[in-house]
């Protein structure tokens, strides 16, 4: 009966589904009306549109994509990680540690940073903290440089 229930909510949403997307210092948006958004999920990128069944997810480093009408270009935010969670009223909220617009990246910064961390990851001793933070820090720049069409 339960299960019956989540069905009829999540089919009665119509074609617009709300977003919520913030960060610790800022809302960037709320229960705005979009098409559909994609997710850059550890698990694989997905997209959700209203009527998506409930699901929360873990973000990797990637680009967080919105339509907000058919057939328009996508806003594009890069994030370095954070969860999303989709319910079952065609609700998704996106809480991102930081998130910057993929059109605001200069890709020469990027690539600068990335070997600055390679550097700092070669030069640190096997299992400490550095060498982690580093391996993270390029995971990261290693993400942005694709999403703005860089090689490193």
């Amino acid at each position: 009966m339960a299960g019956g229930a989540l069905r009829a909510l999540s089919t009665e949403a119509g074609t617009a589904m709300k977003l919520n997307f913030n960060l610790p210092h800022q809302t960037l948006y709320a229960e705005k009306n979009v098409k559909m958004v994609l997710i850059p999920g550890v698990e694989g990128e997905y997209g959700v549109t209203a009527g998506h069944s409930p699901l929360v997810s873990e973000l990797k480093p990637g680009v967080v994509q919105i339509i907000h009408e058919e057939g328009s270009e996508p806003e594009k935010y890069f994030v370095s990680g954070g969860f999303a969670l989709t319910h079952p009223n065609s609700a998704t909220d996106i809480s991102a540690i930081e998130a910057v617009l993929v059109e605001d990246i200069d890709g020469a910064a990027v690539a600068q940073h990335h070997a600055e961390f390679k550097k700092a990851f070669e030069g640190a001793a096997e299992g400490s903290s550095a060498r982690a933070e580093a391996q993270i820090s390029m995971g990261v720049t290693a993400a942005m440089a694709s999403a703005v069409g860089v090689s490193l």
